[in-house]
Order: C-alpha cells, then structure tokens, then sequence
C-alpha cells in the first residue's frame, strides 16, 4: 500500500466519528421538531375548542334572556296592544278617507272578494244571535245552550271508532252475522243477515260496553268544570259572600245588616256567640 492510500484510509476513518455524531444530532433534532409540532397543533385545538365553548356560552345566554323575557311578557297585554294598533290604524285609514272625500267602506271593500264579505256577514249575524241568546229565557233554552257548547268543545276520537267498528264487522263475520253482497256497480258491502250487528229499539249490546279510563277522567274533568261554573255563577249572584248566613232578603236589605254589623258587631258578637254555645241565661 502507498503512502498516498494510507493517507486517504487514515482520513476516511478519522470523517466517519464525525459523520456519526452528526446523524446522532440529527435524529434528535428532528424527534423534538416532530414533539414541538404536535404539541403546538393540541394548543391550536385547545383554543379552538375553548372558543367554541365561549361561543355556545354566550348564545345560550341570549337564548336564555329573549326566553325569559318572552315568558314575562303578558300574552293579553300582547293582544291589548295589536287589538288598540289595529283600531288606530283602523281610525286613521278612516279619517284620511273622509277627508279624501272618497267612500270609506267602499275602499274598504276593495280588499275583501264577494265570497269573504258574505262570509264575514255570516259571522256578524251569527255573533248577533249568541249575545241576544245570552239572557236567560227559560231552562229548556239554558240546557240548550249548555248542550250547544258542550257540543263545540267535544273532540271524538275517530281513529279509536274506526278500530272499534273493524273490530265489531270482523267479529260478525267470523260468528256468520255478515254476508258479503256484490252491487251492481261491482262493489263489495257486508250485510246483516239476521239483524244482530245493527243496532235496533231491542238490542242491549251497549250495556256490555265499558269506557277506558280516558273516557271516564274526561266525564269527570267535565262534570267538575259544570260544577264550577254553577258555584262561580252563585256566588257572583251572592255579590261574592258564599260562605257566610244568609240573613237577607234582598240587597237592600244586605246593605242595611252590612251598616248595622259595622257598628254594633263590637257589642253583639259575645250574646251571639253565647246563643250559638247554649250558655246564653
């Protein structure tokens, strides 16, 4: 071996410790670089949830405040105040009209077609025909407003019918009470042969019928509210005094015990009490 290849060995060898500690630098490096990243994006996340936290926060506040709010706000106070804008605007469309010189209910007319304004003079009369109704002429016209408006406030059940009735033609028909007939127009109807599926003047099946207990709690939540009614309409016709005697017989008679119990009670109301005990002597 030259001089000049042992030369060049000798330094190969000494550049290799040299390159290894570079490499062994550069791994590490490159790990931290890697950590540092990571670490950095996890914060990135974080801020960005915790803004979106904050963001949440701050709406369900609003939410929270228009929430409270619309529920403090009186609904009839609402309805108040449509009901004065709506006669305000009502007013002041009138009087520009007029002093147009122009029809104001003509021009009012305008906006309504023919099927609407006999339609809104329907219900005008019909209105008119419940506030004459509302005195009392008799009881048989009193029971008939009372079944009239138990009447409007009644909501069947349609959907629980049809079941039971599909129910009732199947059981006929699987007992043989029911005969399928053809029409002439090609439809299929189911017909009584003997008269037991129909109801008539000697059937008694109803009395086999027993409500569900939604049916018997709305009987009784409406026999209550009728039962409130007529003690709401008593005591207003007692001038609010349910409780108390009655020791009158006619308002101007209330009035004068009501004067006389303001002065005298203070001197009366022991001998009361002992007469009402049994120990008055």
């Amino acid at each position: 071996m030259s001089a000049e290849q042992e030369a060049t060995l000798k330094s190969a060898l000494d550049e290799k410790p040299e390159e290894k500690s570079t490499l062994a630098q550069a791994e590490p490096d490159s790990k931290g670089d890697d950590a540092s990243s990571r670490a950095r994006q996890r914060q990135e996340r974080f801020k960005a949830l915790q803004a979106r936290a904050k963001s949440a926060t701050e709406r369900n506040l609003k939410e929270t405040a228009a929430e409270t709010q619309r529920l403090a706000t009186d609904p009839a106070l609402l309805s108040s105040l449509n009901r004065k804008h709506a006669f305000a605007s009502h007013n002041l469309l009138k009087a520009d009209t007029e002093a147009a010189g122009e029809d104001f209910e003509r021009k009012r007319a305008w906006d309504w077609t023919v099927d609407e304004s006999e339609k809104w003079d329907r219900r005008m009369e019909k209105k008119q025909r419940h506030r004459d109704d509302v005195a009392f002429q008799d009881y048989t016209q009193d029971a008939r407003k009372v079944y009239k408006r138990q009447m409007r406030e009644i909501q069947p059940d349609l959907e629980g019918y049809e079941k039971e009735k599909m129910a009732a033609i199947e059981k006929a028909a699987a007992n043989g009470d029911l005969e399928i007939v053809e029409t002439n127009d090609g439809e299929m109807i189911a017909v009584d042969k003997n008269g037991t599926f129909y109801s008539t003047a000697d059937t008694v099946g109803f009395a086999e019928s027993k409500p569900d207990r939604a049916a018997v709690d709305k009987l009784v939540a409406d026999l209550r509210k009728a039962e409130e009614v007529r003690l709401k309409k008593r005591r207003d016709r007692r001038g609010g005094d349910d409780d108390g005697d009655v020791t009158y017989i006619n308002e101007k008679n209330k009035q004068f015990n009501q004067k006389l119990a303001r002065f005298y009670n203070k001197y009366t109301t022991e001998i009361r009490d002992s007469f009402e005990r049994g120990t008055m002597i």
